[in-house]
């Protein structure tokens, strides 16, 4: 009939809701057969009566039976979850859990899921409803969730519920099985006019940069060496020469594109404002890499991660899942500016890559920067910028940081957390009080009745 309702104490106004059922309970079905059965041997007592004593002890019955089923039910019933491959922060996933039932004959049945740990990452706990799984068979339930937090998350403890088979007895199970899943930033759409702009202050040559190893253009030619392609043997320069030369092609590069991601939070200023601030530039650089990496970009990232963390400009999907997994990964920086990421940034990127910085302040560049080659600052907290990118409703950035780096809230909020909490305890206790009132008063209205009789 009852079930824990636990909020996180760190920031109750922002955190998932976890319901915890107890390990037996009564519903109110239940609590209302039991009424009955009390009912029934009072008068079975009073009237000395063989068929109220035939039905109390049938009822008696009955309720056991729904106690030791639902034990059986829960029974050497294992869980396998399929975590999705791909989590994005804003966007439905799908987690597959594969209930196993190892009995012999018994199947289960009527079976509940909520996830312990882990619900966090997601708006609302997950939870799943197992209606049959056969013996020695393996069902298999899917489930939507929402992302909410970017990070990795630890799924390890679960709880299997069940009321089969007449909902009169609640009976439940904690286990545990660990798995992980990493949830990416918020990917929203980019406008195409920022790909422009990063485009055109590519200096450093043409758009299209040839490179040798490629098959798209002609370069020169080159002496063939045993187990090239004969395809590519220039025939009439190697007849002429009497040595055998191949064609040397060109493969066209794209513009390089190194993404400054800025993360710094002063330590007396960590506020939900700051921090959303932060996460939504951390998305607006996952958003930018994944559209320039589509248009055919090589990108790379320079970003604080306890040290500097360099990744060169590449292409590809697996680059892609690269540089979303360290994004989704990145700690809180309190030490180093904006102004330091540039420092580093004129070191560490090479020469022909334009880099774009992502920040959530107005940097004032000195004049080193400003006369630097194709530097490009998006703010996010800008205008112009928020216009540059949109993303789903569904994503709340004071809600996309990783729980261990929410800031404390003040001690009004926890309190409110802390009064609800004692609201919906004295409100049980209220339903426990009018229901044993309630039985005392069945019980007197039937021994009245049994007098008169």
């Amino acid at each position: 009939m009852f079930r824990s309702r636990h909020i996180p104490p760190r920031n109750p106004a922002t955190a998932t809701v976890m319901h915890k059922k107890p390990s037996l309970d009564f519903s109110i079905t239940g609590l209302v057969y039991c009424s009955m059965m009390m009912f029934m041997g009072l008068a079975a007592m009073n009237s000395q009566a063989s068929l109220l004593f035939g039905v109390f002890g049938l009822m008696i019955g009955i309720l056991l039976v729904s106690g030791v089923i639902s034990r059986v039910v829960l029974r050497r019933l294992h869980l396998h979850r399929i975590l999705p491959e791909l989590a994005v922060v804003g966007q439905p996933t799908t987690v597959t859990y594969q209930f196993t039932n190892d009995k012999r004959f018994w199947p289960s049945l009527s079976v509940c899921l909520a996830e312990l740990d882990g619900a966090e990452a997601f708006t609302r706990q997950p939870q799943s409803y197992l209606l049959h799984a056969a013996a020695r068979q393996t069902a298999t339930v899917p489930i939507e969730v929402l992302p909410k937090r970017r990070g990795l998350h630890e799924m390890h403890r679960y709880q299997l519920s069940t009321s089969f088979p007449f909902g009169f007895i609640k009976r439940a199970v904690e286990r545990q099985q660990k798995d992980m899943v990493l949830v990416y930033p918020a990917i929203g759409q980019v406008d195409p006019k920022l790909l422009a702009m990063c485009r055109s202050a590519d200096t450093a040559g043409a758009t299209m940069r040839p490179r040798r190893g490629g098959q798209d253009e002609f370069y020169g030619v080159k002496e063939h060496r045993s187990g090239e392609n004969p395809r590519f043997i220039y025939w009439r320069r190697s007849a002429r020469t009497g040595v055998l030369v191949a064609k040397e092609m060109t493969q066209v590069s794209p513009p390089r594109i190194t993404i400054l991601v800025d993360t710094y939070i002063h330590p007396d200023s960590r506020t939900i404002d700051a921090h959303a601030d932060i996460e939504r530039g951390i998305a607006m650089a996952a958003s930018f890499a994944s559209q320039a990496l589509e248009a055919g970009l090589s990108v790379g990232m320079l970003v604080w991660s306890d040290g500097w963390n360099l990744i060169a400009p590449a292409r590809g999907k697996r680059h892609r899942r690269d540089l979303l997994a360290v994004l989704a990964r990145l700690p809180i920086n309190t030490t180093q500016d904006a102004q330091s990421l540039l420092d580093e940034s004129r070191t560490a990127v090479e020469s022909g890559t334009t880099p774009v910085l992502i920040t959530p302040r107005d940097v004032q560049l000195g004049l080193s920067d400003a006369v630097r080659s194709g530097l490009v600052v998006v703010p996010s907290k800008a205008d112009q910028s928020k216009r540059y990118f949109k993303f789903p409703d569904s994503v709340h950035f004071d809600r996309c940081m990783p729980t261990e780096q929410e800031p404390l809230l003040q001690r009004n909020v926890r309190g409110n957390a802390e009064a609800q909490g004692r609201r919906g305890r004295a409100i049980q206790l209220t339903l426990i009080a009018i229901g044993a009132g309630g039985l005392g008063i069945a019980a007197i209205i039937a021994k009245k009745f049994l007098t008169q009789q």
